[in-house]
C-alpha cells in the first residue's frame, strides 16, 4: 500500500481565504485537506506557523535561447533548478520559431533542449518571429498538441516585429481555435529610429537604451493592439507590462468592453531607471539592467503594485533571460544596441513578491498566491491539476516561512549567471520546503533531490474566469 505523508497544522492559502489545517499527500496528488489526524505509521511533517502555497507557476522564461549572437546563460537544467529552489514547480518557456522555419520545427528543438533536463514540470508557449499563411495553417495542430498560447512581438524591426494586419489575422485564427496570444507591446518602428539617432549622436553607453524605448512607445503599441482587437474580441494578453501609461491604456480599452489579461515582472515593480546612471555616466555596470522594455520610474512601480492588488494585473512572470555580465553583456561595451537584452530572476520571484508585496501590506497572501500560481494555471490550461491546494490536484506544494529576514547574495543562488539585479535586497520570508508531485525536492531550504524528473505538460485552452 502506498505510504502517505501528512503536512500538519499550517495555513492553507486558497483563493479568497486562508484556513488552518493539514494536507495529506499520497503518491503524486493531494489526497485531502482540512483538520486531519495522523494515520498509524504515517510520516508527519510539522508545519505550524508556516503557509501552504500552491507551487509557483512561472509564465515567462527564455531558457537556452539563441539571441543577439549568443545563448542565454541558463539552460533548462540550471534554470528549472533555480526555479525549484525559489518555490516554482512549473515553468512555461517560450519555444521560438525562427525565421523561415515551421512552428513544428521550433517546438521540436525546444523539446530536445528540455527533455530529461528539468527539475520542475514545464510547458511551452510558441513564440513567432513572423507571420504567414504556412504558420497560420500549423496553428491548429500545435494547439491540439498541447500548446495553447502564442507570442507575437510589436518590437524588433526586421527580426521579430509583426504588423497590424498580421496581428489581426493571427488573432482571428486563435479566436477560432480558442487559444491565446501574448503581445510584447512596444513601437518597433520608432525604437529603430531612436536607436539610430542616439548612435549618430555618439550616445553609445547603456544609459541611452532607456532613451530609445520611452514609456510612450509601450502605451502607443497597446492602444494600437487594442484597436485591432476591438474588431475581434479575441483572447489575448500583454506580457511584461512596465508602465503606468500602459496600464491606463489597458483600462480604457476594458471600459470599451475588451477583455485583456496582463503580466508584469519583479524588475518593473522593484528596479528603477536610475540604475542606468546619467547621460554622462561611463559606468558599464548599467548593462546588467539592459532589458526590453527597460526599467521605468517610481510612479510606474506604484501603479503596477496597485494594479496587482486590485485585479487589473493577473500574473507575475520574470522574463528570465540571463546573460553573464562578463563575456556576454560586454559584447555591447562600445554600443548599447549590441548589449544582449535580458536579466536573471527566476529564483527570487516568490521571495520578492512576498517581501515587497505581502510583508509590506501591498497585497494579501491570497492575492499573492493568485498572481504567482492560480491565475496562470487557469489561463494557461493547467487548472485544477496545478495552481490550487485541493484534493485530486498534483501535490505541488510550497511550505513558506514568513519570519526569516535575509539578504540576497548572487553567489548563493542557483541561477547560472554571474550576477543578480537584486544583489543586497533585504527580504522577509523564505521558501522552506517544496514538493513536486509529492516528491520532497527542497527540504529546509536545500535541494535534496537533484533528479531531473520534471514532466512536459500539454495544456488545455484558456480559462478567462480570473481577476
Amino acid at each position: 500500500m502506498e505510504q502517505s505523508l501528512l503536512l500538519k497544522d499550517g495555513f492553507i492559502v486558497l483563493p479568497g481565504e486562508t484556513v488552518r489545517g493539514s494536507i495529506r499527500i499520497k503518491g503524486e496528488i493531494i489526497e485531502e485537506t482540512g483538520k486531519l489526524t495522523p494515520r498509524e505509521n504515517e510520516e508527519v511533517l510539522d508545519c505550524r506557523g508556516f503557509y501552504f502555497l500552491p507551487g509557483g507557476i512561472e509564465t515567462h522564461t527564455h531558457l537556452q535561447l539563441e539571441s543577439m549572437g549568443t545563448v542565454t546563460a541558463d539552460d533548462f537544467a540550471s534554470g528549472t533548478r533555480a526555479a525549484l529552489a525559489g518555490g516554482t514547480t512549473t515553468v512555461i518557456d517560450f519555444a521560438t520559431q525562427f525565421h523561415g522555419e515551421t512552428m513544428a520545427r521550433g517546438l521540436k528543438r525546444w523539446h530536445e533542449k528540455a527533455d530529461g533536463k528539468c527539475a520542475t514540470d514545464y510547458g511551452f508557449h510558441m513564440a513567432l518571429t513572423e507571420w504567414n499563411s504556412q504558420l497560420k495553417g500549423e496553428m491548429e495542430s500545435i494547439v491540439a498538441g498541447g500548446v495553447s498560447s502564442f507570442k507575437m512581438y510589436m518590437a524588433y524591426k526586421n527580426n521579430m516585429m509583426v504588423r497590424e494586419d498580421e496581428i489581426y489575422d493571427a488573432l482571428e485564427e486563435t479566436q477560432r481555435l480558442g487559444a491565446t496570444i501574448g503581445f510584447h507591446c512596444e513601437n518597433g518602428l520608432l525604437i529603430d529610429v531612436l536607436v539610430r539617432r542616439e548612435r549618430e549622436r555618439g550616445h553609445l553607453t547603456p544609459y541611452f537604451h532607456q532613451i530609445s524605448r520611452p514609456a510612450e512607445l509601450e502605451e502607443e503599441a497597446i492602444v494600437r493592439l487594442e484597436a485591432v482587437n476591438h474588431l475581434l474580441h479575441a483572447n489575448h494578453h500583454i506580457v511584461h507590462l512596465s508602465t503606468s501609461r500602459g496600464l491606463t491604456a489597458i483600462n480604457r480599452s476594458r471600459e470599451r468592453g475588451i477583455h485583456i489579461l496582463v503580466e508584469t515582472c519583479p524588475q518593473y515593480l522593484l528596479l528603477e531607471a536610475s540604475r542606468y546612471g546619467t547621460p554622462s555616466s561611463e559606468d558599464f555596470e548599467a548593462a546588467k539592467y539592459i532589458m526590453s522594455p527597460p526599467l521605468r520610474e517610481r510612479r510606474d512601480q506604484e501603479a503596477l503594485w496597485d494594479g496587482l492588488a486590485s485585479g487589473e494585473i493577473q500574473f507575475v512572470g520574470t522574463d528570465h533571460c540571463s546573460f553573464n555580465f562578463k563575456g556576454q553583456k560586454e559584447m555591447g561595451r562600445d554600443d548599447f544596441s549590441k548589449i544582449p537584452n535580458g536579466a536573471p530572476g527566476i529564483e527570487l520571484r516568490l521571495h520578492l513578491l512576498y517581501a515587497y508585496g505581502v510583508a509590506r501590506g501591498r497585497m494579501d497572501i491570497n492575492r499573492f498566491s493568485e498572481v504567482t500560481s492560480t491565475n496562470a494555471a487557469k489561463y494557461f490550461g493547467l487548472y485544477p491539476r496545478k495552481g490550487i491546494l485541493q484534493a485530486g490536484s498534483d501535490a505541488d506544494i510550497v511550505i513558506f516561512d514568513p519570519d526569516p529576514e535575509w539578504t540576497v547574495r548572487g553567489e548563493d543562488l542557483h541561477e547560472n549567471c554571474d550576477y543578480t539585479p537584486y544583489e543586497n535586497f533585504e527580504l522577509k520570508g523564505r521558501v522552506r520546503d517544496v514538493f513536486l508531485r509529492g516528491r520532497h525536492k527542497v527540504a529546509s531550504g536545500k535541494i535534496v533531490i537533484e533528479e531531473a524528473d520534471g514532466r512536459y505538460l500539454g495544456r488545455l485552452l484558456p480559462d478567462m474566469d480570473i481577476r
